[in-house]
């Protein structure tokens, strides 16, 4: 993958790819630590670094739900969606309802060509559901 996109090939590399891999929609900090776990000392700035050229390069895909610390996930290349537990944080992929990328049509594109959607469901996650009736 790395060779794909016209990376090297490295150790953190490596190992941060296989953490998003493992654990999908991770926080930074969690990378970090499954990082770690694999190659011992490892820096902070040097897993930020790794995370930004391998999202840059197209082989993870940053997310942002509202209200939680950015998260990265390996499933690039369609135009997915998230629903998110408002209680504990889980969160899931969602297919697009509809047809491909946007897979939703603005009512006003004011002049933008869109060629991405994103929307956030949020609910309960079937254990908070159970934990809260």
């Amino acid at each position: 993958m790395l060779r794909g996109a016209s990376l090297r090939v490295t150790a953190p590399r490596m190992a941060v790819l296989s953490a998003v891999h493992s654990h999908p929609h991770a926080d930074t900090d969690s990378i970090i630590g499954v990082v770690r776990e694999r190659l011992g000392a490892v820096s902070h700035q040097a897993v930020y670094d790794v995370l930004r050229a391998l999202t840059t390069a197209g082989l993870l895909r940053r997310i942002e739900p509202p209200g939680s610390v950015a998260r990265y996930e390996a499933r690039v290349g369609d135009n997915h969606h998230h629903v998110v537990c408002r209680s504990c944080g889980a969160i899931a992929d969602v297919d697009c309802a509809v047809g491909t990328a946007p897979c939703l049509i603005a009512s006003d594109n004011h002049g933008f060509a869109i060629d991405e959607a994103e929307v956030v469901y949020r609910g309960l996650c079937p254990g908070c559901s159970t934990a809260t009736s």
